[in-house]
């Protein structure tokens, strides 16, 4: 049986698969862009019309990026019989909702969505081992 977990914040996912007691240990970099929000001293209104323009413009942005990195997860996670999605914020419940949406099969396949701190590759390894209480 193939146990996957995935600590997965906005910059990076970090996929641990054990297959019969071999860990695989990869990272997938999103390509996702962070917003800088401007409005400088000495202006009398911090935002008007043409902010909203481009936030909108950045959000509708943000948001292609964010199904393109859902995409390259869920193909490099496709033949997993069992998945955990772990990591801080909100991504993992995005990713968890990007997969009811178009992923049916892996949505099928999620025992769990955790949140976690940040975490170093060996503790998200161990992490997953010890989810699945694998030796």
């Amino acid at each position: 049986m193939k146990h996957t977990g995935i600590w997965i914040d906005k910059d990076k996912a970090h996929i641990v698969t054990i297959d019969n007691g071999k860990e695989n240990f990869s990272t997938i970099q999103s390509e996702i862009e962070h917003f800088k929000a401007k409005g400088g001293s000495g202006q009398r209104f911090k935002s008007g019309p043409q902010d909203v323009i481009k936030d909108s413009t950045f959000l509708e942005r943000e948001k292609q990026q964010f199904k393109q990195y859902f995409k390259n997860i869920a193909n490099a996670i496709k033949d997993t019989d069992a998945l955990v999605i772990l990591g801080p914020a909100l991504t993992g419940q995005k990713f968890k909702k990007e997969l009811s949406e178009g992923y049916k099969k892996l949505d099928a396949k999620v025992k769990d969505v955790v949140k976690t701190d940040s975490m170093t590759n060996n503790q998200v390894i161990a992490w997953v081992r010890d989810y699945f209480k694998l030796n």
